[in-house]
């Protein structure tokens, strides 16, 4: 792929708007040699206008989501996009978030655009492992455990029980919760079938990764170690 197709499906402009970038030597080498459009070139090696570029295409991103931002491109909220690079929305493909977390729920999120990657991660034939710790309004009655291990479960509005859950608790209004599905504002749902209700909500873990540190609103690319660990709790 040419050099101008390549930025631009990055994000960084139409077509025309890359080709004055190139023609006004705004897009280098990282040893400080301009680019022409039909150069053999690697992303690495790559800058505009001094930056290296953003992630390669097939990236997958882990980003620490806070409260009071939404997983969308067009609502009228704070968007996660607002928190990555500008351009990620413009991509082609775009970088999409693999599943979502609502507004009031802060944590691990990964977002590609990869879309094979994307549809096995988030089907629900994946079962993968996401681990949640929900603040309650009321005291644990200590048969929530065994409720939510029972796979007999039914949230309102729903045909199929739910797949066996785990829950530890905390502390007496704290939980940690594990599922391998992905139904709509599940965690939440599930303690209101208990009786209780979710106050926050936070995921710290999907598959075997984790937030490792990583501060609320940062974001990093993940290696390939990073995707070793998420694929080894896969079925």
């Amino acid at each position: 792929m040419k050099v101008i197709k390549y930025l631009a499906n990055l994000g960084y402009g139409t077509r025309r708007e890359v080709t004055g970038m190139v023609y006004h030597r705004r897009v280098t080498r990282s040893d400080g040699s301009t680019v022409r459009d039909g150069d053999a070139f690697v992303h690495d090696e790559l800058l505009v206008d001094g930056i290296p570029l953003d992630p390669a295409r097939g990236a997958v991103v882990m980003l620490h989501k806070p409260v009071g931002y939404v997983c969308s491109t067009k609502d009228a909220s704070q968007l996660v996009y607002q928190l990555l690079p500008t351009r990620f929305p413009y991509r082609t493909p775009v970088m999409a978030p693999i599943g979502r977390l609502d507004r009031d729920t802060s944590g691990l999120l990964l977002i590609t655009d990869d879309g094979q990657l994307n549809h096995r991660l988030s089907s629900p034939r994946a079962h993968l492992p996401k681990v949640y710790e929900a603040r309650l309004a009321s005291d644990l009655r200590g048969d929530e455990p065994e409720f939510f291990a029972s796979g007999t479960v039914m949230l309102d509005s729903e045909t199929t029980p739910l797949l066996p859950a785990t829950l530890e608790a905390l502390d007496a209004r704290t939980a940690r919760v594990t599922i391998t599905e992905g139904r709509y504002h599940q965690v939440r749902r599930m303690f209101a079938a208990a009786g209780n209700r979710v106050e926050a909500l936070h995921r710290r873990a999907v598959g075997g990764l984790e937030l490792d540190g990583l501060e609320s609103g940062q974001w990093r690319v993940l290696s390939a170690a990073d995707l070793s660990r998420l694929f080894s709790e896969l079925p």
